[in-house]
């Protein structure tokens, strides 16, 4: 009958550190319930009040708890260590191993915290742009709009992984709801007659947004009121830049309803570059330094 209550395998010994450890918790314990008897027992028996007598006891048996879970510590202390390196080190492992999740999921909570963008909206993350279609815990999904500064998709569907909103700036261009603002520029060389452009490119982008232009600026009024922003102007303009010296860049800011940015751009361009190209007139060339003379005091005529 005996041999039935062995419920240890067969030849189990156990190492001597652990038997030495699980004698000293057993004497341990023994001590400790047999103070606390002893000590309750003379509580008992010498206070009178009852309400003292009530608060020693209590008192008496947090200390004996206290004091058993400090000798626990004191026993099991090396033990303990050792167990909690392992844990360190399976955590380590952990966070190294499912690294890109944890940053998906912490993009995830930024994304979602900040308010960055919604669903519809147009953004652009590093190199790839597009209409924002659907979000998860780990990814987000756009259709691809380019290539470059176009606005036209390509067919094409990006699954960004959410990582990326944790250490990349997200450019929402659709920030205003109903109307905003569209930015494109038209490169031009020095001696092309960029002037005349300018002036070609203001007068169609002011034609093309006049049906309108007082509904934009309602609008920015009351986006600007409700967010303490100053209200931006939102006539067309065209502004210049010289990326170098030789270059001419037309910058031709139109206020456009949201969707229509591709609309309105390629409308002022055909208008503008239908008729005129804007080169230089024919027979004027570059003045060049006067050469030196030639060898025999002479100048070629």
């Amino acid at each position: 009958m005996l041999d039935g209550l062995n419920v240890l395998p067969e030849g189990f010994v156990f190492p001597e550190g652990i038997l030495r450890l699980l004698i000293s918790t057993v004497l341990l314990f023994a001590v400790v319930l047999l103070s606390r008897a002893l000590t309750a027992r003379f509580i008992r028996r010498t206070v009178v009040s009852p309400e003292l007598r009530g608060r020693w006891l209590v008192n008496s048996r947090n200390g004996f708890l206290l004091l058993t879970l400090l000798g626990l510590v004191i026993i099991w202390g090396e033990e303990l260590r050792t167990l909690a390196l392992s844990i360190v080190a399976i955590a380590v492992a952990f966070v190294v191993a499912t690294k890109e999740l944890i940053l998906c999921l912490t993009g995830s909570m930024l994304k979602s915290g900040s308010r960055s963008f919604n669903l519809g909206d147009r953004i652009q993350v590093k190199e790839f742009r597009g209409d924002v279609i659907d979000q998860s815990l780990l990814a987000t999904t756009v259709l691809e709009v380019g290539p470059g500064a176009l606005q036209q998709r390509t067919g094409r569907m990006i699954v960004i992984p959410n990582a990326l909103f944790v250490s990349e700036p997200v450019i929402n261009e659709s920030f205003t709801e109903n109307y905003g603002f569209h930015v494109f520029s038209i490169p031009f060389r020095r001696g092309d007659d960029w002037r005349a452009a300018q002036v070609a490119c203001l007068d169609s982008a002011n034609r093309q947004c006049a049906p309108y232009l007082e509904q934009v600026r309602d609008y920015m009024t009351r986006v600007s009121a409700n967010r303490g922003l100053a209200v931006p102007a939102v006539e067309p303009r065209v502004t210049l830049q010289f990326p170098a010296a030789d270059t001419v860049h037309l910058v031709v800011r139109v206020p456009v309803k949201v969707g229509q940015r591709s609309f309105i751009e390629q409308a002022v361009l055909s208008e503008v570059f239908t008729e005129h190209d804007f080169l230089p007139e024919r027979g004027c060339t570059p003045v060049r330094a006067q050469e030196p003379a030639a060898s025999g005091g002479q100048e070629d005529v």
